[in-house]
Formats: structure tokens, sequence, C-alpha cells
């Protein structure tokens, strides 16, 4: 069956079809035939890849820099008479721990709520603008950082940050999938998020050295210098189009052209011809419409076709599930980036707790994200093999993590942790690509904006403060950290539940409800642009 939805997936481009029917546009300037990919040379899927690897890795080193000491800073003392200056946005400010708190994670609010609200819109506006359009307000949000003056205009600016963030988050997964090779998928997506892990440490070193020197307002300046070329080139280059997504300026005409098919198949057994005046009548009807009914009404349907896909994936269980089990994960992740150095350093005091993390994370992040993705494409990249490793992966990472707080010697505990961090982040890859496999085409952006919202939301959001709950009422370190880590197990039991679940691979499946055959057409990955370009070159020959 795959060999064949494959074939229907693509467009089918012969002499006959070219012959038999002809292809003018249904309008001026409006070209059936065109693919919606630059045709510059220089594009490729691997320098999408790495445009994406380099946005992605700006997203996290401005996370990683509003933490650092050098942005962040910290509050004034006075000691015996003596007071010394703050430093940093919470000097300066003269914020609590509690404000600076909400205000390292001020972004997600933004983020939550523009998730879904971009990954809806990509059916309307094409997704490569959405991304320009977050770019652009996180390149305005963050220069803005900067010049902010107290707690709340930071803070809102840093809301902003988390919508402009949020349409890369949701749409930058699907088009990486679209156009890395079919034996590579899950590498390319590894190599995606391991741009988190990386980020994250280049943001601290990052925020570190510009904030100790120039001052933390200039980390913030300098960060919308290097993302602005992204935002701009999001609106000058020819818009690539997602799979499972009409080309925008073809949607009136594909209403249109669908109403004219349906007639010439009526009309084709009695001899008649009546496209033109259909056409005309079709344009006289659609002039006489009312613009703001119009414009309700469409308001209207793209809200109630919003409630119909979030319906539609909460009723897929394979996306539950994986979404369950990486809520479970994530809510153990986001706890040890907050609490690890500081119970590592109760624990076996250690005097540079944040290096020996911080340096453990990012390694083991780096490598696991890759050889996450290196192993499911060498198991083969299916829906079944990924629940496969992630519930491997994450038993055997998570048993390696609690028998490292075992461990009475230091040494011990960071040589089985590193090994605990590698095998748990090899999951970053095959739980995305679930996401994006087990949705039809057009639900991928919701399918990621949903699934960010969750693990964020029931995941590392609360998982943080409920810990420190739990280490005041135990008061050891050791023992909250073996707690928390028993979570992991919860989670690899629901993605080993997966594995028994029937499962199919939805990348090629095309509802024939919101593609048509224009459609297919006009959408073509870019790694086969070449293949359409030379194959269409060949047969206007024949002709």
């Amino acid at each position: 069956m795959e060999p064949q939805q494959e074939h229907e997936g693509k467009p089918e481009l012969s002499s006959s079809s070219f012959s038999s029917q002809p292809q003018p546009s249904l309008e001026p300037g409006v070209d059936t035939n065109s693919t919606m990919i630059p045709s510059t040379s220089w594009f490729t899927p691997k320098r999408l890849l790495a445009i994406f690897c380099v946005i992605n890795m700006l997203n996290y080193l401005d996370r990683g820099a509003i933490a650092s000491n050098g942005v962040n800073g910290s509050r004034g003392t006075c000691e015996g008479g003596t007071c010394k200056s703050g430093t940093g946005i919470q000097g300066d400010f003269k914020l609590n721990n509690f404000e600076d708190g909400v205000l390292s994670s001020a972004f997600m609010v933004g983020l939550l709520v523009a998730s879904p609200i971009f990954a809806s819109l990509a059916k309307s506006v094409n997704p490569f603008r959405l991304i320009g359009v977050g770019l652009s307000v996180w390149t305005l949000a963050t220069l803005c950082c900067g010049f902010s003056f107290n707690f709340w205009s930071i803070a809102v600016c840093r809301m902003l940050v988390g919508v402009g963030e949020a349409s890369f988050i949701s749409l930058a997964a699907p088009f990486i999938d679209d156009n890395a090779p079919a034996s590579q998928k899950t590498v390319w997506l590894g190599t995606f998020y391991m741009c988190i892990p990386a980020g994250y440490a280049v943001g601290y070193v990052y925020g570190g050295l510009v904030g100790g020197h120039l001052g933390w307002r200039y980390a913030f300046w300098m960060e919308a210098i290097l993302m602005f070329p992204f935002a701009i080139l999001g609106f000058v280059m020819k818009p690539l189009q997602l799979k499972g997504f009409a080309p925008t300026d073809s949607k009136k005409e594909l209403t249109l052209e669908t109403a004219v098919s349906e007639a010439q198949d009526v009309n084709a057994s009695n001899g008649k011809d009546e496209t033109l005046s259909l056409k005309a009548e079709f344009r006289d009807k659609r002039s006489h419409e009312p613009s703001r009914s119009t414009y309700a009404t469409t308001i209207l349907g793209q809200f109630s076709r919003f409630l119909q896909d979030i319906k539609e994936l909460l009723l897929d269980k394979i996306f539950v599930v994986n979404v369950l089990g990486y809520i479970a994960y994530n809510f153990v992740i986001g706890a040890y980036s907050y609490w690890g150095p500081k119970a590592g350093y109760s624990i076996y005091n250690m005097a540079n707790a944040d290096m020996m993390f911080g340096g453990i994370t990012v390694v083991c992040g780096i490598l696991g994200s890759l050889g996450g993705g290196f192993l499911l494409d060498f198991m083969n990249s299916t829906i079944s093999n990924a629940f496969k490793l992630l519930s491997l992966s994450t038993l055997v990472g998570g048993a390696c993590c609690f028998g490292a707080f075992l461990f009475r010697s230091e040494y011990g505990f960071l040589a089985l942790f590193a090994i605990g961090e590698l095998l748990v982040f090899a999951t970053q890859a095959p739980v995305n690509y679930v996401c994006l496999h087990c949705v039809k085409p057009s639900l991928r952006p919701l399918s990621m904006a949903l699934s960010t919202v969750a693990i964020h939301i029931f995941g590392d959001v609360p998982s943080s403060p409920l810990v420190g709950v739990i280490q005041d009422k135990i008061n050891n370190w050791r023992t909250t950290a073996l707690i928390l880590t028993t979570i992991f197990f919860p989670a690899a039991a629901i993605w080993f539940i997966g594995i028994f679940l029937h499962s199919v691979d939805r990348y090629n499946e095309d509802s024939e409800q919101e593609i048509s055959s224009l459609e297919r057409t006009t959408t073509v990955p870019l790694l086969e642009e070449n293949t359409a370009k030379t194959s269409i070159s060949g047969q206007s020959q024949e002709c």
C-alpha cells in the first residue's frame, strides 16, 4: 500500500495529461504548475536545515542568556553597614526572587498562547511567511528588552519573545520533515533539536561575557541584530509550501476550479459546455456577497475547523500516548535543569556544580539527540520502532540516573549520570518524529503546537515548584532527587504501551477534502524540485 500512497501523493505529469486537458491559468498571473519553491540554486534542503538550526540556537541562546549571571545578575546586599549594589536585571530593577523567577519564565505565556494560533493560521496564511512574522516579533521584542525600564516593561517584552518563538516552534519541524531525505528524517530532526542544549550552554557563556563587559542591555540588542537577517529572509524569499497545504494564492481558484470540474463531469455526457457561463455566474455571485458577512463567516469557519482539528488530535490514541509520555519525561528534565546544580552541591559538595551539570547536559544533549536520530533511522523509521526506542532508552537512562544518585562518590555519580542523560536525550528525535507522522500532513503544525503546550503546562512548568515543596518537607536532596527520577519509569511505561497500538504513518496521506489535484501540482517538497522541473521539461519537448 505504501508505494501506491506515495504515487498518489505526487503530481502525475504525462504527455497525455497535457494533451487531453488544457492547462491554462484560471486567471492571469496564476500558474497552476508552480512549485512554490525558490528557483535560486543556493537554496538546498541542507541549507534550509542549517538556517533553521541557527534560528533554533538563537532562540535557546536567549533563554540561556537571561538566566546567566551576567544578564540576570543579583540583588544588592547590605552587611555590617556596608552596602553592595546589585548587578544585571535583578540589581537594576531591584527585583525579589519571585519577580526574578517570573521574569525568567514570562516568555512561556506568549509561547503557550500563540503556538496553537500560529498552527491554525498555517491553513490560511503561508507557513513560511508566518515564520517570518514570528521572527520579526521576536527581533522587535528582544530589542525592546534592552530598552526596558522596570519589571513590567521587561516582563511584557519577554512574553512577546515567546509569541515570536511560537511560530517557529510549531512550523520548523514540519518543514524539516518535508525536505529531509527519506532515510535520514530522524537524523535531521535530531540535528535540529540538538540545538536546544547547545543553545542553552552558549547562552550562559554569551550572557556572562557580554553582560559582564558591556552590560545586560547589549546582550539583548546583539541578539536582535543576529536574528534580524533571518526575519527579513522570511519575507523577501519566495515562500516554501508545507506538504498538505494549498498555496494561499490559489485557494480562491481552487473553489472555482472545483465547481467548474463538477460541471464538466455532469455536462460531458450531454455534450454541453457550460464552463464559461458557470465561471461568470460564480464570480458574479461572489461579487455581490456582503464583505462583512463573508469575513464573519470565514472567521467562524476557521474557528470551527480549529476545534475539529483539536478534537481529531485528542481522539488519536498514538498522539495522546506519545504526548502523555513526553509530559512525564519533561517533568523530570525541567526539574533537573532548575534544581540539578543545587542538588549536586548539597549531596556531593560540588564547588563548581553549575559547570558540571551544564557541561554534562550540553555534551550528552548533543550526542544523545544525534544518536537517537541515527539509531531510529538505522532501525527503520516507523512509529512502532520509535516507541520501542523511546521506552527502552527512557527506562535504561532513568535507571542509570536513579543509580547515580545512590552513589556516595562524586565521580561515580557523574559517570553514571552522564550515561543516563545520554540515553534520555536520545528521545528528542523519535518523540517528535511520532508527533509529525501519526497525523495527516495538514495537522502537523497543530500537532507540534499542542505537544509543546502540553509538555510545558503539565511538565516542566509545575515540576520545579512541586520539587521545591517536596524538598521543603523532606529536607534531603538525595531523597528528593530519587523521587523525581522515578517519574522516568511511568514515562517509559506509557511509551511502551504505544508499541502495541495500531499505528499508521500518515505522512503520505492526503485528505481529498483539503487537497485537490491543483494543490498536488503546486505543492512539491524542496528535494523534489529538480526532479519535477526535469520531468516537466522533458514532457514539454515530447508535446
